[in-house]
């Protein structure tokens, strides 16, 4: 059999860092890490290939060259899917789909042959023997979670890696707690499952072995979500994992704001190679976060939190949400405020909407509030519900948060708190000609053509004069915020 593995395009989302990777010469920020890990439970006999369409386009070659299409895609890659998989039905191929998208619309793709759903894992290798029999039905499911100790190695020789900005890897599937809005819970489960030790180095081995030497993801949507694997079991096998290379490799993922109460692991998660952390702060609301059940965040100075993590050695990246029932006119103006002062450079900030699956899809729907699928893309201005704030002045006030933190000069301003705070990570990426085409790049689009020139080169000179080890981290962030006003221009900047 050949096996066309399809991974549809992505919007301009602010996740994507579309018009940031320009300036290094990459297409896309992250490989499909599903696709390539189906792909290694695939028959080792079967010929595979992967078109990731966020790198390149998919030909007419070696569209004819598959016995079978599988796609795999995101809620956010909805409009690309359809076009995709009419261009897979018209050239007579059988289509086999699944990922977050066909786990909740399966029923709104009539043009699929074969749904294999939730996770590969356990649904997969039925659907393979009913294949091989003749005999496979159009839709596979599971109701329980797999054990991911199971799950192999992903062929990332498939992928063109040179394209991307980063690579990613996952450690474990669940979370421990239970926001209202978010669909982890829902998809994984509550209690966090994990890989052993000897799984993730092995990847990580893998990726060396074919030459990455860049950033490493960890997908787990909390990777903190079991303390003692982690401390006991990972890190230590990380660390050792780094002092065995000549060059080790920069990590960053996920986790929640009570990291901040653990000094022994943040400083074990630096030692091992992390550097930055993406958490949910989404309101400085106490009400909002009791509306949401985030209990996680309730009750803390968020702020201090912030600023423990990041003297510890890891940036902050942070989520942030309005749309709340409980979020009153002043939550704009709060928003900017708590972003400004916490030196959360990279803040996405998006209005609430209910995913299929949330016990906040569940309740807007008991309600009759809702009106429509979410986009699943963050900072498209769109929402799928009636708010209690009337439409346009949520709308409004949302468009005055993405004018108050990503302006030339609130932005810059924000880096150079974050950079006071920061502590230089452990792990850096060897500078390189790609490096130094970017900077040449930057200062000719941000020092010379862009808006944001005087603060481009004051940020440069107080980066020099105060924290000179930080420079490279300064020209990213710069080049990230053009990206960033860029992807919101829509909202919030005239164009």
């Amino acid at each position: 059999m050949n096996i066309l593995l399809l991974y549809p395009e992505f919007p301009n989302t602010f996740w994507s860092f579309k018009h940031a990777l320009k300036f290094i010469r990459k297409r896309a920020s992250l490989p499909p890490l599903g696709l390539l890990t189906v792909a290694a439970m695939l028959p080792r006999d079967w010929k595979k290939k992967l078109v990731d369409l966020n790198v390149r386009a998919l030909d007419e070659r070696t569209l004819a060259w598959a016995d079978i299409v599988c796609v795999s895609a995101m809620i956010a890659q909805r409009d690309s899917v359809r076009s995709l998989i009419a261009r897979c039905r018209a050239a007579g191929k059988r289509i086999v789909a699944g990922g977050p998208l066909f786990t909740n619309e399966h029923a709104q793709f009539p043009e699929v042959d074969h749904f294999v759903l939730n996770e590969a894992e356990l649904t997969l290798p039925e659907f393979l023997r009913d294949f091989a029999e003749g005999k496979a039905r159009r839709l596979y499911a599971a109701t329980e979670f797999a054990d991911v100790r199971t799950t192999p190695t992903p062929l990332w020789e498939l992928a063109e890696l040179k394209r991307y900005g980063s690579m990613s890897l996952q450690f474990s599937r669940g979370c421990p707690f239970d926001c209202e809005f978010c669909d982890v819970t829902a998809k994984f489960g509550h209690r966090p499952r994990t890989k052993s030790p000897a799984q993730v180095t092995a990847e990580l081995d893998e990726l060396y072995r074919l030459g990455w030497r860049g950033q490493v993801f960890f997908v787990d949507d909390n990777l903190i979500g079991k303390k003692h694997e982690l401390k006991h079991e990972l890190l230590p096998a990380l660390l050792a994992w780094q002092h065995k290379r000549r060059r080790g490799l920069p990590f960053y993922t996920e986790a929640s704001i009570n990291l901040a109460d653990d000094p022994d692991l943040m400083k074990a998660m630096t030692d091992a190679g992390f550097d930055s952390v993406f958490i949910g702060i989404e309101t400085p609301s106490e009400s909002s976060l009791a509306e949401c059940n985030k209990r996680q965040n309730q009750g803390r100075d968020l702020v201090a939190d912030v600023k423990r993590i990041q003297r510890a050695g890891l940036q902050v990246q942070g989520g942030f949400i309005v749309g709340f029932d409980s979020d009153a006119p002043t939550i704009f103006q709060r928003q900017i405020e708590f972003i400004q002062k916490s030196g959360i450079v990279t803040a996405m900030v998006g209005l609430l909407n209910a995913l299929p699956g949330t016990k906040l899809h569940a309740r807007l729907e008991r309600e009759g509030r809702l009106v429509g699928d979410s986009t699943g893309n963050n900072v498209d201005g769109t929402l799928n519900f009636h708010p209690r704030m009337p439409r346009q002045e949520l709308i409004d006030g949302y468009k005055r948060i993405l004018q108050g933190i990503y302006s030339p000069k609130p932005y810059y301003h924000r880096i150079r708190t974050f950079l006071r705070e920061y502590r230089a990570p452990k792990m850096t990426i060897p500078i390189g000609w790609v490096h130094v085409h970017a900077l040449v790049r930057s200062c000719v689009q941000l020092g010379v053509l862009g808006r944001e020139r005087i603060h481009y080169w004051r940020l440069l000179l107080w980066t020099l004069l105060h924290r000179p080890r930080l420079m490279p981290l300064a020209v990213t962030l710069a080049i990230y915020g053009q990206h960033f006003r860029k992807c919101c221009a829509g909202m919030a900047f005239p164009r």
